[in-house]
């Protein structure tokens, strides 16, 4: 093989090696999305949160009532392809474009906003451990532990103040698939976890030691002094 070939297959390697990805995984409401903007804010390097949620296939071709019906806590909902490639292009130091999803209309909103290759990427959502091939990637899995009354009072509070929901819908959701869902596979998730975090996002020592950790690691691929 020429030098300059090999030389280029090394630079690609170091490039994937320097990634740290981290999975957090947990109910719906368990505190998630809370507990990697606190990672992100106290990492004295460059972190990508990336949402599970905005890898909703979309259903505008259906009509409004169809798509309303959809069980979108099921992980057949999500494009798990479609995360594992951007995921896959990051740690490749390319860029991937921003992923969005409209709730109240149930479509997709991505933009061409571009996402630059990080030093710490953070994925969440209550199926990323439904793909073995993602769980592969990940450096560290943490599972967010919490008792699902406290998550559906956070669930209602949300829809209804972000994503437009009645009380009645929410309910009836809850009811129908948020919670057969939880029982049958999020509830599993554990199992392949690292470790699991208490009482919510806000939990100051889960945040310190996740930091601490990745720090750590940030350190040992020569990222950080």
């Amino acid at each position: 093989m020429p030098p300059r070939f090999a030389a280029r297959i090394i630079i690609k390697r170091r490039e994937i090696l320097k990634m740290i990805i981290v999975g957090i995984c947990g109910g719906t409401s368990s505190g998630k999305s809370t507990l990697a903007r606190r990672i992100k804010q106290q990492l004295p390097c460059s972190c990508v949160i990336l949402s599970q949620d905005c890898y909703y296939f979309d259903q505008k071709s259906k009509p409004m009532e169809e798509r309303a019906k959809v069980n979108y806590d099921s992980p057949e909902i999500f494009d798990h392809d479609e995360l594992l490639s951007d995921v896959n292009t990051l740690r490749e130091g390319k860029q991937i474009n921003t992923k969005g999803y409209d709730f109240p209309n149930h479509c997709r909103a991505d933009t061409e906003a571009l996402i630059d290759p990080p030093e710490v990427l953070i994925i969440e959502g209550i199926h990323v451990f439904y793909d073995d091939r993602l769980i592969e990637l990940m450096d560290l899995k943490i599972y967010m532990r919490v008792d699902t009354d406290i998550c559906l009072l956070r669930r209602i509070d949300r829809d209804m103040k972000k994503r437009g929901r009645t009380l009645e819908s929410i309910a009836n959701q809850y009811r129908e698939t948020v919670k057969p869902m939880y029982d049958k596979y999020i509830s599993k998730y554990i199992d392949k976890a690292d470790f699991a975090v208490m009482r919510g996002g806000k939990n100051i020592m889960a945040e310190e030691a996740v930091t601490a950790y990745i720090e750590k690691k940030l350190k040992q691929a020569g990222v950080l002094n």
